[in-house]
């Protein structure tokens, strides 16, 4: 599936080309699987962050292990100044404009979107559930509010993910720590604050070490209103 909307043009293909991996999760430019640290370029504004973005899709029908999982998911690219971000962000097909079981992720240059990374090992996910329609949107928004800073957690926040579903689509962010309840409680109600949800939202909280458990992201989650 291409995820470009339209071609890059040759300055930022040289940045993305160097970060492209097969679809067996190593890199197309290196052997080792070790990507080029990205750099902001002279006169660009540096993210606190370098950010890099995965795409992952698969068969419901098929059952899911870490294994599999880890294979499925392809690193698209990654950006380390705001102005490598909206070239890079501007290119990509829209979470709405997707089909099937697709999902985006957005994560610090280093983690990967997997529960058993080291990084997302200890922590856990905050979880809304959208209605058809509202994914491009809401993902455009928690993205910028991520690599803005805006939610004000230190280096908590590990990524976010938008996961394109049949019946409903849904939007997570991850975060280090689980039992920092200070840390989860300010995230959640940053992230009722940049995607301007009603009060009567119901949000989901759910470990990582819960989902590993029950070999599921979405299901058996703690109820947040």
């Amino acid at each position: 599936m291409d995820l470009l909307e339209r071609p890059i043009d040759e300055e930022d293909q040289e940045m993305t080309d160097s970060h492209h991996d097969n679809g067996d999760g190593t890199n197309l430019n290196n052997n080792n699987n070790r990507r080029k640290m990205v750099c902001p370029a002279a006169g660009e504004h540096p993210l606190q962050f370098n950010y890099s973005f995965w795409f992952s899709r698969r068969t419901p029908s098929r059952p899911s292990s870490s294994t599999s999982y880890e294979q499925n998911i392809r690193h698209i690219g990654s950006v380390s100044s705001v102005e490598q971000f909206w070239r890079f962000y501007s290119h990509l097909v829209r979470p709405g404009d997707l089909s099937g079981h697709s999902d985006f992720h957005l994560f610090k240059e280093g983690i990967k979107p997997m529960w058993e990374d080291d990084c997302n090992r200890g922590g856990g996910k905050w979880i809304i559930r959208l209605r058809k329609g509202l994914a491009s949107r809401f993902w455009e928004n928690i993205v910028l509010a991520m690599v803005g800073e805006q939610f004000m957690v230190g280096e908590e926040i590990c990524g976010a993910v938008v996961s394109i579903r049949f019946q409903e689509d849904i939007l997570s962010i991850w975060n280090k720590t689980s039992n920092d309840i200070t840390t989860t409680s300010r995230i959640r109600d940053t992230l009722r604050r940049v995607l301007n949800l009603p009060t009567n939202t119901i949000m989901e909280y759910k470990t990582h070490n819960d989902s590993l458990r029950d070999n599921s992201s979405f299901r058996n989650t703690k109820i947040s209103l």
